[in-house]
């Protein structure tokens, strides 16, 4: 995809912009010249995250429950749907607030790009497609769920927003796409969010056993947030409304990302293996989907 300089004027509202993910393309968006608007109300994101933005003048930080509303000031042209607890440990200590997120939030931050007749960039999950009997999961799989288990807040939260992003782009013509993301990892994830990556980390790092769930041969395909960002720009660059599948194709244990953990930091922790939490998926890499291109050469 060939970048291209972005109108001066524009602006892109971020939900969850304080969050891992949200940061990050906040980051990216600013430094192509685009006004973001942030907007969070700081559940499971931080301030800290966009510290360094906001000396921009392109960079504005709104702290706000999006299930309240939405309205930030037009013209908006992209509006990046983020805002949701996304670790196990955040969604199962806030269930009823990630119900929200995806679904009243979802409908207000839909209702504010069908006012702006912005393009619509919704951030769902491979946590759509539950424990999946079928490996590795294309978009076309629909999918092997439990709408009442303890990760369903999550799960359903996000097909709720899917179902209600197609329903706007059908009924109302909102030009909208789905990125379901995968595992994704990076600078500025909380070492006690409960996902494998940080808690091998800081477990590694304070010479603690590290604990790796069931027999750890549950596979999982990680991408790296840099390339997460570019995928979801990518798609909300392209006339492509999705769903499309956003990370690796490349698979591991989760007993050989512990391994790996525990050689690059040379901690002489040992490994624990716990039982495995209800629910959890065995595989849910690697992924299987055809890359994103623009083909109008629309930049965000």
């Amino acid at each position: 995809m060939t970048a291209s300089s972005p109108e001066p004027g524009k602006q892109a509202v971020v939900t969850g912009g304080a969050g891992f993910l949200g940061s990050h393309l906040c980051e990216r968006l600013v430094a192509r010249g685009i006004r973001v608007a942030c907007v969070d109300n700081f559940i499971t994101g931080s301030p800290g995250n966009v510290s360094p933005l906001t000396a921009s003048p392109l960079f504005t930080l709104i702290n706000r429950d999006i299930t309240e509303g939405l309205d930030v000031g037009g013209p908006v042209e992209y509006v990046f749907h983020l805002a949701s607890p996304a670790s196990p440990a955040d969604y199962l200590r806030f269930p009823v607030q990630t119900l929200k997120a995806g679904s009243a939030g979802t409908i207000h931050a839909l209702e504010l790009a069908r006012k702006e007749r912005a393009r619509f960039v919704l951030a769902s999950s491979s946590e759509v497609y539950g424990d999946p009997l079928e490996h590795p999961q294309p978009e076309s799989y629909w999918g092997n769920v439990n709408p009442i288990g303890p990760r369903s807040p999550y799960d359903e939260a996000k097909r709720f927003a899917e179902a209600t992003a197609a329903a706007y782009a059908r009924t109302y013509g909102v030009s909208t796409a789905i990125a379901r993301v995968f595992n994704s990892y990076g600078p500025r994830m909380r070492p006690g969010d409960g996902r494998a990556i940080p808690t091998f980390i800081r477990q590694a790092l304070a010479g603690e056993p590290v604990t790796v769930t069931g027999s750890g041969q549950q596979t999982r395909s990680l991408c790296y947030v840099d390339d997460t960002i570019d995928g979801i720009l990518a798609l909300a660059a392209s006339p492509h409304s999705g769903p499309v599948n956003i990370g690796s194709d490349h698979e591991m244990t989760v007993l050989q990302i512990a391994t790996l953990i525990l050689g690059i930091t040379g901690s002489a922790s040992p490994v624990r293996f716990i039982p495995c939490p209800p629910t959890t998926p065995h595989d849910d890499g690697p992924i299987s989907a055809a890359p994103v291109t623009s083909s109008d050469g629309r930049q965000p």
